[in-house]
């Protein structure tokens, strides 16, 4: 087994991963239903890299996120911080008195469900009905519809959990003790120096991610993904220093976020120099504890090659966390993949490859802090006709913000994922993208020699990386020169 810890710090990342395990549960799902489409039963798809097998206080097995969730207090909505499988017990006062002064209790309002998560509840009293009646048909009356499911998503979603479908592990969710939700007041790193190292919450955050790490076989590696404009920015660094220092020889992928509200216009120039220093020491200091680090986040999704066929409100992050969360699910998925013997059928999918030797592909095996950069094209333009292999390059969209587009970086190397290209034509085709963009850099005399040759070798094969589900196209690309120091 070769699995992957997975750690989202702040609110903004957790929004992007609350989406990419719904994704994750979606796939579960098809995979599951005897009746579905054999296209996504994927055999060759280890959804336990991501995934543990648990069981509950009653006996009941679970399958659960590999994950460590970090947020406000209060972040969590109506989900308790257990977890939505292991908080049966009681939660009736202890008879027994330590103390006999007065007691004032303070409590917050208790959070709703909204009609997706009432949804989500009443389809599982529904199949517990179901099979407990031999089958029979349930009682409609009170079906909860569609389309105010979709409006209450679409206007009222609060919390990274109103619309998150999955079951957690309490181990997985940490709410910062004393620190209540207020993004305004948590904007800069500055203020969140300390938050790491105060009240023994670094040492509690330690003990959550050391529980997940210890029941792996042989871990592959950590995902990150974190709030890097802000206040969590530090927390996660001085995070990201004690794994290090803890698993030294484990790499670290991170992708620091960026939410809607970090690009907003500030009122002063002073204000805007501040935000630009603090965040040039975030980047500092996220960078220089990774393996390799991506920046996600545009100013506006709405005005990009991605709202082509999307209705996307910047303000809303629920929106844009969607778009980001679809990317980075599908980077993820060769890491997920069985390696596949010389014998194997390779019409399916192919391309299985670790974290690390995903980042040693695209920094090169002397190379530390690499910065890249995340372009994609959601939906896939279609692959049929000779055009489209320059089509597939207009419809690309950078991710990461400040990247000037329709600009090559002669000596960047590339990782191209197709995902959810269906027969050999397209295989073809994607084989010869990945090939022109080589032939390119050939024509400009830059000489693929060396280290970079072989990779080139290995990025043939990741390009045709197949998997049958939501259809796109990732990039991700890395200099082989230094591009943005960590001290710089």
């Amino acid at each position: 087994m070769r699995e992957i810890v997975t750690v989202q710090v702040g609110s903004f990342a957790n929004f992007i991963g609350s989406h990419f395990w719904n994704f994750q549960d979606e796939m579960l799902g098809l995979a599951a239903d005897p009746y579905g489409d054999p296209v996504f039963k994927i055999q060759s798809l280890n959804m336990d890299v991501i995934y543990r097998t648990g069981e509950t206080h009653q006996g009941t097995t679970s399958y659960t996120p590999r994950l460590l969730s970090i947020d406000f207090q209060g972040s969590l909505g109506s989900v308790s911080s257990k977890g939505t499988l292991y908080s049966e017990g009681s939660n009736e006062p202890s008879e027994v008195v330590t103390w006999a002064g007065h007691v004032s209790t303070h409590a917050s309002e208790l959070q709703n469900k909204n009609l997706f998560l009432q949804s989500l509840y009443q389809e599982e009293q529904d199949v517990a009905l179901t099979n407990g009646n031999n089958g029979e048909a349930k009682d409609s009356q009170h079906e909860i519809q569609d389309t105010d499911i979709v409006r209450c998503l679409d206007e009222g979603v609060q919390f990274w959990t109103d619309f998150s479908k999955v079951h957690y592990h309490p181990q997985s969710l940490y709410e910062v003790n004393g620190l209540w939700m207020d993004v305004k007041q948590f904007d800069n790193y500055g203020i969140g120096r300390d938050v790491f190292m105060e009240n023994l919450r670094g040492e509690e955050i330690c003990d959550k991610l050391r529980f997940f790490v210890e029941e792996c076989d042989h871990i592959q590696g950590f995902q990150f993904i974190v709030d890097d404009s802000g206040g969590f920015s530090p927390l996660a660094a001085d995070f990201l220093e004690s794994v290090s220092d803890e698993y030294t020889n484990t790499p670290v992928l991170l992708y620091a976020v960026r939410g809607p509200s970090s690009h907003m216009s500030l009122s002063s120039r002073k204000q805007t120099v501040v935000r630009d220093l603090h965040d040039a020491v975030s980047f500092s200091r996220l960078s220089s504890f990774c393996k390799m680090i991506v920046p996600v986040g545009l100013p506006s999704l709405s005005r990009s090659k991605t709202s082509t066929f999307l209705n996307i409100k910047d303000e809303n992050p629920y929106h844009c966390s969607a778009v980001y969360a679809a990317a980075l699910h599908s980077t993820s998925l060769p890491f997920r993949m069985e390696p596949l013997g010389p014998t194997a059928d390779l019409s399916d999918v192919f391309g299985a490859v670790d974290v690390n030797g995903f980042v040693q592909m695209l920094a090169g095996q002397s190379r530390q802090n690499m910065v890249a950069i995340l372009d994609v094209a959601m939906p896939s333009p279609c692959l049929s006709g000779k055009q489209d292999k320059q089509s597939l390059l207009r419809n690309l969209q950078p991710l990461t913000p400040e990247v000037a587009e329709d600009v090559d970086d002669l000596q960047a190397v590339e990782s191209m994922i197709v995902h959810g290209a269906i027969g050999s034509v397209q295989e073809v085709i994607a084989y010869q993208f990945l090939k022109l963009r080589m032939q390119s850099m050939v024509h400009m005399n830059v000489q693929p020699q060396g280290q970079c040759s072989a990779i080139y070798q290995q990025l043939v094969a990741l390009s045709q990386f197949l998997c049958y589900s939501l259809q796109s196209l990732v990039i991700l690309s890395a200099s082989m020169v230094s591009c943005w120091e960590a001290q710089s």
